[in-house]
């Protein structure tokens, strides 16, 4: 295995544990019970891929390569299908990744990988992994392999030689990566511990050292598979770190030995280590009293035990609830619509609009995204009967209104099923004129009303989703911003779909997924990233799942809402308990 570890930011920050979210962490729950519920149940089971490699190659001229690996599926037709991203490591030509990319094995098929490593530019170090475009990166390699390869050998660990895109006959030394598969265990269970240390040894001259812990689990190989790492605490040799939390699957069980490492951080890569010691979870439950750290032995020396001591200071097991549980115990998704009738998607009358109903009966693009996308969410919506608006249009006696009742009538603006949010579309676009500008900060706020209502009712089982449909040219960004960060704190997520080929990148800043929250105009910030967008187009075209698209970010919405608030799922023996069907 590798021997440096880091990730973005200076490599200063906390990787891993359970308590971050890390869409690779783990599959979807919201795509598993949506496929399992139209039929699919193909044989299979989770498996989570541990990564490091040796001997990468120096592309960096002061410093060493900043590696970062990105793991594809390769399709019968040939095309790539990312499956996930490593953190990035800093300075470091033999890494040890600590971030897992987990996946399906099929035990019926076969199932190609490759492997892509690249050096991530300096100035993308602050940049979240999913978002840094490949093109822009240096690539160090490449290599691939069947995952029943990894699974059937010893150990379930491959190593493979990495080579470029195209060798030409010429073989160069691009240096190894080394591939470790476990299966998945789904555990709720998990454990938050504070660390500390006191009087660790000083491995700076003109300062004092800059301490960080690595935890890895052992493997029944003999070796280790890192879990998670402590940010860097700087010039201090009593340390005390933020909660660390980590599921029983990352651990396997209280016994199973742990081994706690102890360095002090060199930008350079080069950490230097104060000290290790071996525990399993069950010992750091008692470990209030402190244990010393040991350095290892040189030339079969005892070890040698150190000053240095590692505490715990707080330990808590606590459940951690799957959006499975939440659904199934009775909790329901709300599903609310909100469709645009602004000018800029052209005139219904023409063939070119967003807008024309073909009298063929060919579905244009809000039908279509209607249709496609309210197949999935209606599954998880019990009754199936959805507030529908539209905004951006004039309503009757010509007045501009940014949300009105998309089936026209004064009372209520719920219709039933897809079916009804189609009928109530064609009629709106027989009775509506298409105006502007684009204004999302009404329906949002309708939205949110409607969550707080739920909230000040005592009914903390109900969760809301707003589907915004849209061609994507925003006017009140801003404003949108501030609506978005208000109803961050309500049980509310908004999924926005953008129809056409507009420039979509307003919608891609709401989406928040550069890993800054939004800010509103007064300064506060959202509390959560409540907001997720899909561009049909990619879809349409077969880039990305709609399901995966859809619910990506749904699961971990809900349950960051859940858990600061501390909701659980209702009890099985609640009257008020059912299953979504």
């Amino acid at each position: 295995m590798g021997g440096c570890f880091s990730d973005l930011e200076g490599g200063k920050q906390a990787v891993g544990g359970f308590h971050q979210s890390n869409t690779n962490a783990a599959h979807n729950d919201a795509v598993d019970m949506f496929y399992t519920a139209q039929g699919f149940q193909p044989l299979f089971t989770q498996v989570e891929l541990s990564l490091s490699a040796s001997n990468l190659l120096d592309r960096d001229i002061v410093s060493k390569s900043d590696p970062m690996v990105v793991v594809f599926a390769k399709k019968r037709d040939g095309n790539l299908e990312e499956l996930g991203r490593t953190e990035v490591i800093m300075n470091c030509l033999n890494p040890e990744w600590i971030e897992k990319i987990t996946l399906a094995f099929q035990f019926e098929g076969v199932q190609p990988l490759v492997f892509h490593v690249y050096d991530i530019d300096t100035k993308y170090h602050s940049v979240p992994t999913k978002t840094l475009k490949l093109k822009d990166q240096e690539f160090l390699g490449m290599t691939s392999c069947t995952l029943s390869e990894i699974v059937t050998k010893p150990g379930r660990s491959l190593t493979l030689r990495l080579q470029n895109k195209r060798e030409n006959g010429v073989i160069r030394n691009l240096g190894t990566i080394t591939v470790h598969a476990e299966e998945t265990v789904a555990a709720r269970s998990a454990v938050e511990i504070i660390f500390r240390c006191s009087r660790l040894d000083n491995k700076d001259i003109f300062s004092k050292s800059d301490p960080f812990l690595r935890i890895s689990r052992m493997v029944e190989s003999g070796g280790s598979i890192p879990i998670c790492k402590t940010e860097v605490i700087d010039n201090n040799l009593n340390p005390k770190w933020k909660p660390v939390c980590v599921s029983f699957q990352q651990f396997g069980s209280k016994d199973n030995p742990l081994v706690i490492e102890c360095f002090d951080f060199n930008s350079s890569g080069d950490h230097v280590l104060i000290g290790k010691l071996q525990k399993s979870v069950a010992d750091l439950e008692k470990l209030y009293k402190g244990a010393n750290f040991f350095l290892p032995s040189k030339h079969h020396r005892p070890e040698k035990a150190l000053k240095g001591q590692l505490f715990v200071d707080h330990y808590f097991e606590k459940e951690q609830f799957s959006f499975i549980d939440y659904i199934s115990s009775g909790f329901e998704l709300n599903i609310m619509v909100a469709i645009d009738f602004t000018a800029s998607n052209g005139s219904p009358q023409h063939p070119d609009s967003l807008h024309y109903i073909d009298v063929s009966g060919r579905l244009n693009s809000y039908q279509k995204a209607i249709m496609e996308v309210g197949e999935v969410i209606q599954f998880y919506d019990s009754d199936k009967r959805f507030p529908a608006w539209g905004f951006g249009g004039k309503i009757y006696g010509g007045t501009v209104s940014h949300c009105f009742n998309l089936n026209g009538s004064p009372g209520g603006s719920e219709v039933v099923g897809v079916e009804g949010i189609m009928n109530a579309y064609a009629s709106a676009l027989r009775n509506v004129s298409l105006s502007g500008p684009t204004l999302f900060g009404p329906v949002i706020n309708m939205a949110a009303e409607m969550a707080t209502n739920s909230l000040s009712s005592h009914n903390s089982s109900k969760y809301y989703v707003l589907l915004i449909i849209t061609d994507g040219v925003v006017t009140d960004l801003q404003e949108t911003i501030n609506a978005l960060v208000k109803a961050s704190d309500l049980p509310l997520s908004v999924l926005i779909v953008g129809v056409g080929n507009a420039d979509f990148t307003s919608m891609e800043v709401l989406d928040a997924d550069n890993g800054s929250r939004l800010e509103s105009s007064t300064g506060r910030l959202a509390t959560r990233d409540i907001v997720q967008f899909v561009p049909m187009r990619e879809v349409q075209i077969g880039q990305i799942s709609v399901v995966q698209a859809l619910l990506e970010e749904l699961p971990e919405q809900f349950l960051t809402f859940m858990r600061s608030r501390d909701i659980k799922p209702i009890p099985s023996h609640s009257p008020h308990a059912s299953t979504i069907q």
